[in-house]
């Protein structure tokens, strides 16, 4: 059940900006009433001069992990700015410090003390990290959101870190004690929403856990409002060790006590019932490190949501694949601390070879955008156990339709997994392939999605916002890549059981190209295009995909078919593609002269695949062609737009790699999202010219179409 209006992407983007925050739940009730700021606080939001390194972030991905533990933070600095879900709704998380007697606030805007200074925000492809300090001490914050390619285990756990490190930099030893909290914000962006909650010792091979648990009074399974699930539990926890010490009760109470005293009172206040109740309640700890030296100490917190069911597929509930390997969430979150070392490990190799790959392939600003760009393809995904008891994982469109593994925000996502991770992108489409396994779906085309997240219940009679070339040529150049990237069996299996969908819906593309007439197609917000060449190339390149899945799967007379078919239409698309009178494509077939035309990302697939249709002089004249057309911040979407993608854009850099353009792309796309002034999480709708956001595009996971020149490199590896 989803508590929001139904509207598609293109009507999202029709209506006002107010509106759009209405429909898009993002208003949050803690912004409407803020509280009160300190003198040092405001200090520390409203410095410039940050070191930030590699990119300063429209917003910094803090807790990512699934659609609806998603937290970031919307200012450069860590103190003095409240974290928010990524809708907007604060997801208030108090981080305190005391040295020495004096209390510093070092996370949130908790206004009860002054700020710790901020002297640098660093990014990997794995965390957020502040590094702050005061009175000779340095704290870092380290919010780690793993990501696991090739393992399934701890990729379902839907946890992630908070680290804080303190040490002396002045060569004295120092009493330093640290303070952590959240509050019931993390359940629901609605104040008035009533819930329960309970301190809790969980076993584990360090010893044992001390845990907050936080649940609403009465969730409502497999709902969500205002994009925020009404069901499920909120777990807080830390090491039960020398010197930690927890409460709750009203957050200026319990902070104060820290603030007084550097210790709590191992005391539960049940005396409030609502989120917003008596000051938004806090749940809180406290460590004391004693004398810290030079030697850093380091303390663990993880933080998570559990949901079962995780979601539902046409009707059936699913699990989510954690409970495959835990037989309770306290199981996994034992595992999870007791894996801490070896998780910190995995990620600094993870966060190594993608900034060594991506400064390789694109120099330091694509490093940039890859490292700023992985969490949250992930973070819109989750994994669950299918009808077939294997894994699928599950796609949250987030911020714009809230739709379920929607085939044209997987698409252009979809080179992170070519190159990062491959099998994850096969467990991605599953829930796509299953639709007409199921018989739910008879179209002779793919289908745009499955319907609200987190319900997935299909559409009666095939409907749904259609995109028949689009979907139908998108899941061939998927399924063609996966099988590239992952060669071997288990891919070859995995197509033979797939390969009726796949034909069908290339018979779907070879009765319906060379030309697609007039349909809806991925870039549905700048409306229906007729005789459109860029969704032409894509349905001919998924048909010369199509003969490399036949051959692949010992289908030799389709194979033939396929390519026969794609060379036919290629030479049609040659012809009529080009604007009449100019050396460059056409927006539409034959349009009419220069003044239409568009970013034709849809040759990228091309490359990738090795399809070999696009002719090097296309490129070329091409490349040519938009570097006269880039304004500031990168290249318009089409005409007469001033809008661009990001992800189309990197597509088409990929596409472009041997020419200059595509280090001019990077360049400008960089440039956006180190200093727009849409502080979101990183928008991929944007104006070109005044590098803002446009409407409401916010925290997509489409984002991971950044890494369309690894995927490119990665493949082109393999063929070698």
């Amino acid at each position: 059940m989803i508590d929001r209006p139904r509207i598609d992407r293109r009507r999202f983007l029709q209506v006002s900006g107010a509106a759009a925050a209405a429909l898009g739940g993002l208003a949050t009730a803690r912004t409407a009433t803020a509280s009160a700021t300190t003198a040092g606080a405001r200090s520390a939001a409203a410095r410039s001069d940050l070191k930030t390194t590699p990119i300063r972030p429209p917003a910094a991905p803090l807790i990512v992990r699934s659609p609806y533990l998603s937290t970031w933070q919307t200012s450069t600095v860590s103190p003095g700015t409240w974290q928010t879900f990524w809708n907007g709704d604060t997801t208030a998380m108090a981080g305190i410090v005391r040295i020495d007697g004096t209390s510093f606030v070092c996370a949130g805007d908790p206004g009860i003390a002054d700020a710790l200074e901020q002297t640098l925000l660093t990014l990997t492809a794995t965390r957020s990290v502040f590094t702050l300090q005061s009175s000779g001490v340095q704290i870092t914050l380290e919010y780690l959101s793993p990501i696991e390619p090739g393992d399934l285990q701890r990729q379902s756990i839907p946890m992630a870190w908070v680290l804080v490190t303190a040490r002396s930099v002045d060569g004295a030893s120092h009493d330093v004690s640290l303070y952590l909290d959240v509050t019931g914000e993390w359940l629901s962006g609605d104040p008035t929403q009533q819930f329960t909650w309970a301190p809790v010792s969980v076993p584990y091979t360090g010893g044992a856990l001390q845990a907050w648990t936080m649940q609403l009074e009465q969730p409502q399974i497999l709902t969500e409002i205002d994009n925020r699930a009404q069901w499920g539990t909120i777990i807080l926890a830390t090491p039960q060790i020398p010197g930690l010490s927890y409460q709750s009760g009203p957050s200026d109470t319990v902070r104060a006590q820290f603030v007084d005293q550097g210790v709590l009172l191992d005391t539960d206040d049940t005396s409030y019932t609502s989120i917003g109740g008596d000051g938004y309640p806090s749940f809180g700890f406290a460590l004391d490190l004693g004398q810290v030296g030079s030697q850093p100490q380091t303390r663990q917190f993880s933080l998570g949501q559990v949901r079962t069911p995780l979601v539902s597929y046409l009707g059936m509930p699913l699990q989510p694949l954690w409970t495959e390997y835990f037989s309770d969430w306290q199981q996994m979150l034992a595992f999870f601390h007791a894996d801490v070392a070896g998780a910190r490990q995995r990620a600094n190799t993870l966060d190594a070879k993608v900034s060594a790959d991506a400064t390789k392939a694109g120099g330091a600003e694509y490093e940039a955008l890859c490292v700023l760009s992985l969490r949250q393809a992930y973070g819109a995904t989750e994994l669950a156990v299918g009808p077939d008891n294997l894994p699928w994982a599950f796609l949250k469109e987030i911020s714009s339709d809230g739709d379920t593994s929607t085939v044209d925000v997987i698409f252009p996502a979809s080179p992170v997994w070519i190159y990062h991770d491959p099998q994850y992108l096969s467990l991605l489409l599953r829930p796509i392939f299953g639709y007409p396994a199921s018989g739910q779906w008879t179209a002779r085309f793919a289908p745009h999605d499955l319907g609200p997240y987190p319900t997935a219940s299909g559409y009666p009679h095939n409907g749904g916002e259609n995109m028949p070339v689009e979907e139908s040529g998108n899941m061939i150049i998927m399924a063609a890549a996966y099988t590239r990237a992952a060669p071997g069996e288990t891919a070859l299996v995995y197509l033979q059981a797939n390969y009726g969908s796949l034909k069908r819906w290339a018979d779907y593309l070879v009765a319906t190209l060379p030309d697609p007439g007039l349909q809806n197609q991925t870039d549905d917000f700048a409306g229906k295009i007729a005789h459109s060449v860029n969704l032409a190339l894509k349905g001919i390149v998924a048909v010369a995909a199509m003969g490399q899945i036949a051959e692949g799967c010992g289908e030799h007379a389709d194979a033939i078919h396929y390519r026969t078919k794609a060379r036919q239409f290629i030479a049609y698309w040659l012809k009529h593609a080009q604007a009449p009178g100019h050396s460059h494509l056409g927006l539409t077939y034959r349009g009419p002269g220069s003044r239409e035309w568009g970013n034709t990302y849809n040759a990228y697939p091309d490359a990738l695949l090795g399809t070999g249709l696009v002719p090097e002089s296309v490129a070329a004249e091409q490349a040519a062609f938009y570097r006269t057309k880039t304004n500031r911040f990168g290249l318009p979407l089409q005409t007469p737009h001033r809008y661009g993608k990001t992800d189309w854009q990197m597509w088409l850099a990929a596409w472009l790699h041997r020419s200059p353009i595509s280090q001019e792309l990077i360049e400008r796309e960089y440039q956006y999202a180190n200093t727009t002034r849409s502080r979101v999480p990183f928008c991929d709708l944007y104006n070109t010219i005044s590098g803002d956001q446009v409407y409401g595009f916010r925290a997509r996971p489409v984002q991971g179409g950044i890494f369309a020149l690894l995927a490119l490199h990665a493949l082109e590896g393999r063929r070698s």
